[in-house]
């Protein structure tokens, strides 16, 4: 359902497919765990093609809401602008923002310099 990689000091998180309502809380779990190990480095979550419904969509929003708590920069990619907007639509505005991109490459670039 996910792999991960650091990528210049970037928690890197892919989802590739929608964890379907029964699996969301597990897939939030696994996205948490990470950001827990690997803290304080930011996190970029890439959602594939496959992954952008909507319990795939609410894991990452809960997600960010720890990584608020936590004081952790996240952000999000995906190649859906609808996915997009409803990602920017719906974060928890209590905490930092999530920014949210259409490229991966632009994402793990835009982290690394904030974390600098």
């Amino acid at each position: 359902m996910l792999s991960h990689t650091l990528e210049h000091g970037v928690l890197v998180i892919t989802v590739d497919r929608d964890p379907g309502i029964d699996g969301r809380a597990t897939l939030t779990t696994q996205i948490t765990n990470l950001v827990d190990a690997h803290r304080p480095a930011p996190v970029v979550i890439v959602l594939t093609e496959r992954a952008t419904g909507p319990a795939a969509v609410s894991a990452v929003l809960r997600a960010h809401q720890w990584c608020g708590r936590l004081d952790v920069l996240m952000s999000v990619v995906t190649d859906s602008a609808p996915v997009r907007r409803l990602l920017e639509d719906n974060a928890d505005s209590a905490g930092p923002r999530l920014v949210v991109h259409a490229r991966a490459d632009t994402a793990i670039s835009t982290a690394f310099t904030a974390a600098v």
